[in-house]
Order: structure tokens, then C-alpha cells, then sequence
């Protein structure tokens, strides 16, 4: 039996308490034995509900030899700094995302990965979804034909609804998170185009805006709320991402694929997660059972790739892609020019 993998968290808010604890929690091959947070309190409540130590500085949880991996959970901004502090510790990383707030700190990031022999790992999720891993042995397998544009939407009411921050969350402030939705929400589904399509982003016009967010002194927040981008990939193919917080009905997380033989649409169907209409009139609709236990999957990969010291989707050199797509719609977005990129 091998044995298990001791866990440590690095920043206790809502995305640590939601996620990643309750799935380390009921991985059997996972002890949660440390937290860390500004906020000591925050630290010690989840250690005295869960068992481990709640440590007073990062430095000292990263000195414990006992601890293999962590969690970082912290604001955008320190990402890289806490990242690249955990992997000189000899500690394996799960980072959430996006990886960082810098092109030059994502590249940093995975060299230090490489230089320490550690694993580094991003939260991108949605390239686990069991539907989306479908549509990609489907996209593989030719079923829409010619690969030809795509849409695909990530929308909600925003992180002021679930955020331990309440109203005025760290993400509205620029400082923290240096960008918004399109931080938050865009860059899962710019990721999400590059893992369906095995393809590289090669230009991209894109539009920020804060349409409806205030801050407490009932100004617009300093981050935006709402973003929409073109893409354009090696192959030809192109479409559009948007991501908003202003999404105040149902959210929506769907993604439509067009070929020449039809149509993909992933989550557009609440029955029906991945659907393929073809323009011959015929369909396949493909379920999933549901499980009592939501689960991004996320932790799972993250341990079986330390124990079994094997590659993984969710590397993060495998991100790198996809960050600089970002930072090349935030590029456009200031200047309103189309931006080209050479891919990573």
C-alpha cells in the first residue's frame, strides 16, 4: 500500500473550505496535516474542525519536513511568489488559477518546477469535466468533420456570492487581483479551447469592461466584470469567449463546436451534457451518472501524479498556452489592435 500523501493548504478561503479540503478529505490517500492564511483564525477554525496544525507563518509550514504537497490558495497576485517559494521547499504544488499575474512569472514558475523536480499543477478543472474529455476523444475521432468556429460562455453573478469576502471580495481589488472576470472565469475556457481543439491560440482581439460591479464607496470596481474575445488558432479555426460576473439569472458554463458535419454543444443541455446534432438530422446525446459527492477531480490527478511520478493534463507547462492568450487579450483589450502570438 502506498503510503499517504501529507497535504498542507496555503490560503483558507472559500475556494480552499469548498474544493480543494473536502476532496483531499475524501481522498484515502491524502492526511491534511497544516493550513496557512493571513488570517490565523481562519487557519486554526479549519484545524480544529478537520485535525492538523494551523501554522503562524509560511515559512514554517513550508520548513515541515513532514509535508509533500500543498495547496496554493491564495489571492492572484502571490500565486508565483508562494508557488515558487513552496516548490524551493521541495514541495510538490497545486496552484489554482490563472498561474500568475505575469507572463514572465508563469515561465518562471514552470522553470523552477524543472529545476526543483517537483510537480506543478493548475487548478484548470474543466479539462477533467467528463463531458469535456469526451468531446475531446470525439474532436480526435473526426466526428464533426472540418473543424470550423466555436463559442463558448462562462457567466455568473459574480464572487461576491460565495467569497468569504461577502459584497466587496479581494477580487474586486485590482491590487490582489489584477484582473476580474476574465481572470476568474475567461481563462478557463481559453484553456478549455486549447485542450479540446490540441491547438495553439495564434491571434486575439478582445474587449474588457465593468459594467455593474461597485465598490463599497459605490464606484465601478477597478477590475473588470465583463470580457469578450476572438480567437483565432493555428488551424484556421476561430470563435468567441466571454466571461462575466454580471450573469444574474441561471449561470451558464456551455461551449458549442462547429464542424462541417455538425454541431458539438457541451453543457448547453441540463439532460444532456455533450450532444453531437449532425446535419444529416441524426444525434448523440451522451449522460454521466451523478454522484452524491461533487468532485472536480482535480485532487484526485494531483495525488495519483505524485505517487505515480507521471505526467499530467493539468501540468503546468501545458497552461503556459494558454496564459499567454491571456495576456495577449489583455494587450488587445488596452490598445484595440488584433494581437499575434508565437506560441510557448
Amino acid at each position: 500500500m502506498k503510503e499517504k500523501v501529507k497535504v498542507a493548504i496555503i490560503g483558507c478561503g472559500a475556494i480552499a473550505q469548498k474544493r480543494h479540503l473536502p476532496e483531499y478529505l475524501a481522498n484515502p490517500a491524502v492526511d491534511v496535516v497544516g493550513y496557512f492564511d493571513n488570517n490565523l483564525s481562519r487557519a486554526q477554525a479549519l484545524a480544529q474542525q478537520y485535525g492538523g496544525h494551523a501554522y503562524t507563518t509560511l515559512a514554517a509550514l513550508l520548513a515541515d519536513p513532514q509535508i509533500t504537497a500543498v495547496s496554493v490558495c491564495v489571492v492572484n497576485q502571490a500565486h508565483a511568489a508562494v508557488a515558487i517559494q513552496a516548490l524551493k521547499a521541495g514541495k510538490h504544488v497545486l496552484c489554482e488559477k490563472p498561474m500568475a499575474t505575469s507572463w514572465s512569472d508563469c515561465q518562471r514558475m514552470v522553470q523552477i518546477a524543472r529545476q526543483t523536480g517537483k510537480k506543478l499543477l493548475i487548478d484548470h478543472n474543466q479539462r477533467l469535466i467528463p463531458a469535456h474529455q469526451a468531446a475531446y476523444r470525439l474532436l480526435r475521432q473526426g466526428k464533426l468533420g472540418h473543424l470550423l468556429t466555436f463559442k463558448t460562455t462562462f457567466g455568473h453573478s459574480g464572487p461576491e456570492t460565495w467569497s468569504v469576502g461577502g459584497k466587496n471580495p479581494w477580487f474586486f481589488d485590482k491590487k490582489l487581483s489584477q484582473s476580474g472576470a476574465i481572470f476568474d472565469l475567461g481563462i478557463h475556457k481559453i484553456d478549455l479551447l486549447r485542450y479540446l481543439l490540441a491547438d495553439e491560440i495564434q491571434a486575439v482581439w478582445a474587449q474588457t469592461a465593468t459594467l455593474d460591479k461597485h465598490s463599497p464607496d459605490g464606484q465601478l470596481i477597478g477590475v473588470d466584470d465583463n470580457a469578450i474575445g476572438v480567437y483565432q488558432f493555428g488551424s484556421g479555426v476561430r470563435g468567441t469567449v466571454i466571461a462575466s460576473w454580471t450573469y444574474y439569472g441561471p449561470q451558464e458554463n456551455s461551449t458549442y463546436i462547429y464542424g462541417s458535419q455538425g454541431v458539438m454543444k457541451i453543457q448547453a443541455d441540463p439532460q444532456f451534457p455533450l450532444q453531437v446534432i449532425f446535419r444529416n438530422g441524426q444525434h448523440m446525446n451522451y449522460q454521466w451518472p451523478t454522484s452524491k459527492v461533487r468532485s472536480s477531480g482535480v485532487i484526485a490527478e494531483f495525488i495519483q501524479s505524485i505517487q505515480e511520478d507521471r505526467p499530467t493534463i493539468l501540468d503546468a507547462a501545458q497552461i503556459l498556452g494558454s496564459m499567454q492568450a491571456l495576456f495577449a487579450s489583455l494587450k488587445s483589450a488596452r490598445t484595440g489592435q488584433i494581437v499575434s502570438l508565437n506560441p510557448a
